[in-house]
């Protein structure tokens, strides 16, 4: 019997061809954002394009597979939940790449799972940056939909976060500053524990640490 998932994706690159915008994926290279290819599509041409084909864990798996911006973002979209288990979610992770995946694989896929609190809260600890970006990232989406962290694993979260904020502005301190704030939003008390552990930025004498404050604070100010 013929695989169909070669003729599969063959297809999808003739669809991300006719979309290609070479002029954006320029940009997102002299950005810093390498791939061995990107067309340029825009993410709700990617959606689109993936609502065409039906959910595959084969096929999602081969895409992921490929060093191709528009093939991993297609492989977050058409990989069904309940047939991703927890050892592939983490091998999935490691191959993230680029920061752009990380928020895709967050956003379509690993926030949707049974499993993602606990996943959250094992990678916000990693060494690996873009592991612990998907753990931050991921940690925001957990408490953006209402799951209550145990007093560990706030304690936890508050904790990585603050190394991380310690350390300056990167892609991971933006994600876990993105974390606390969801986190925050959910009472006035959690909103409490943020700030009393980042007690010291506002007379720290570092205009960033001292953003960081204001911008907790301000947010939490506005949604409680």
């Amino acid at each position: 019997m013929t695989d169909p998932i070669p003729s599969t994706i063959r297809e999808i690159r003739k669809q991300l061809r006719l979309a290609m915008n070479g002029v954006v994926s320029t940009s997102m290279r002299e950005k810093g954002a390498t791939y061995k290819l990107n067309f340029g599509v825009s993410l709700p041409k990617i959606k689109e394009i993936a609502a065409t084909f039906a959910p595959d864990p084969e096929l999602a798996e081969a895409l992921w597979q490929e060093d191709v911006r528009e093939l991993k973002i297609l492989a977050t979209l058409l990989q069904p939940i309940d047939r991703f288990d927890r050892e592939q979610a983490v091998r999935w992770a490691s191959m993230v790449g680029q920061s752009e995946i990380a928020e895709c694989y967050t956003t379509f896929l690993l926030q949707k799972l049974p499993y993602a609190r606990e996943l959250a809260m094992q990678w916000i600890g990693s060494s690996e940056e873009l592991m612990q970006l998907q753990g931050f990232l991921l940690a925001a989406r957990v408490c953006q939909q209402g799951q209550i962290l145990t007093p560990q694993e706030a304690e936890h979260l508050i904790g990585e976060a603050k190394t991380v904020m310690d350390a300056g502005v990167s892609r991971t301190q933006r994600a876990a500053l993105l974390a606390l704030k969801h986190y925050g939003r959910q009472s006035q008390s959690m909103a409490s524990a943020v700030l009393s552990a980042l007690a010291d930025y506002p007379a720290s004498g570092s205009p960033e640490k001292q953003e960081f404050y204001e911008d907790l604070k301000f947010e939490f100010d506005y949604y409680q």
